[in-house]
């Protein structure tokens, strides 16, 4: 079995080894809106039934505006986790590629499944045998884009060979103008993975969306079982797709211009990132970590790239001047870059 990944969000690991009450750490370590929206009022027949069919048609419904999926109805799901974990059963035949790096549960999923697994760097390395294409878009952590025209170029190649495109566009809420999901309905073998609460900061609520033909979303619906996703859930998620969500929107981008600002204002190198997270590269990243971390805070690190750190957006601008004192500080004298 291979091992599982480290994800971000471990504060209660961080402050055992650090020090600490978890409350009282700034977490970094996720890419995830630090300000979650109010939450809508929910009926009482959320909590207290089973989900009404009604439920799942108004949150497909406000999905569907919300993604401009047009024809297609978006179907919700526990979490994008949750399918992940389904699509070995997915895969027409050969290997499996993955624009890479990227997030790691893709791989871990279809080697546990007994795939061949293909870690490509690129569209020129995929090959004729690559029956399921992976792209996350924007990929997390270095915020590579592929753009609307290198996808359909993608998806007509994939679908020439009788193969399947899958793009994740967890992060894509931010830039709704780069999504693939409205053309969705007229490309077959075009699956889209939509994440919930990154963009509305409620992760808790595992919920996410999969956008595809109708016949590949029934197979997801079948596998997942009834109920799959809460009443509550439905309710909320469809109360928030419905109304305005630019404000949203500019407070992240608010936030991720105060992030940027620390960071690069503290000598430290910019290599990527999405609005919801910045991407560091510095040789000297473990040490920066551990330095962050007896200041209780956390960012996320990698064990595939020790150079690389990803810093998630602080919720306000204490916060940020929390952190940019933290990187000013006497004893960050022994990692600061020279400069």
């Amino acid at each position: 079995m291979t091992n599982r990944i480290v994800h971000g969000g471990g504060i209660t690991a961080a402050a055992r080894q650090y020090g600490g009450r978890p409350e009282d750490w700034l977490d970094l370590s996720t890419g995830i809106n630090p300000n979650p929206v109010s939450l809508p009022e929910v009926p009482v027949s959320a909590w207290h039934r089973l989900p009404d069919q009604h439920l799942q048609e108004r949150a497909r419904e406000a999905a569907r505006g919300y993604y401009r999926s047009g024809d297609v109805m978006p179907l919700p799901v526990p979490g994008t986790q949750s399918v992940i974990q389904l699509l070995p059963r997915l895969v027409p035949g050969g290997s499996i590629a993955v624009l890479s790096p990227t997030y790691g549960e893709y791989a871990r999923a279809f080697t546990l499944a007994g795939l061949k697994v293909r870690q490509v760097s690129g569209i020129a390395d995929l090959t004729a045998d690559d029956g399921l294409v992976v792209v996350v878009n924007p990929n997390n952590p270095d915020g590579r884009m592929l753009s609307l025209d290198q996808l359909r170029d993608l998806h007509d190649r994939q679908h020439r060979q009788g193969g399947i495109l899958l793009v994740d566009e967890a992060f894509g809420d931010v830039e709704p103008a780069a999504s693939i999901a409205p053309y969705a309905g007229s490309m077959p073998g075009l699956i889209v993975f939509r994440s919930f609460g990154k963009f509305f900061g409620l992760a808790g609520l595992r919920l996410g969306f999969v956008i595809a033909e109708p016949s590949i979303m029934a197979r997801f619906e079948d596998w997942l079982g009834p109920w799959a996703v809460s009443g509550p859930a439905l309710s909320i998620a469809a109360s928030l797709m419905e109304r305005d969500t630019s404000g949203i929107r500019d407070r992240i981008l608010q936030r991720h211009r105060g992030l940027e600002t620390v960071l690069r204002q503290s000598h430290l190198h910019v290599a990527g990132g999405t609005a919801l997270f910045t991407l560091v590269a510095d040789d000297r990243a473990e040490r920066i970590y551990t330095h962050l971390c007896r200041h209780h805070i956390l960012v996320r690190k990698f064990d595939y790239a020790p150079h690389w750190l990803r810093f998630g957006l602080a919720p306000d601008e204490q916060a940020d001047r929390r952190l940019a004192g933290a990187l000013e500080s006497d004893d960050f004298r022994s990692v600061r870059p020279k400069i």
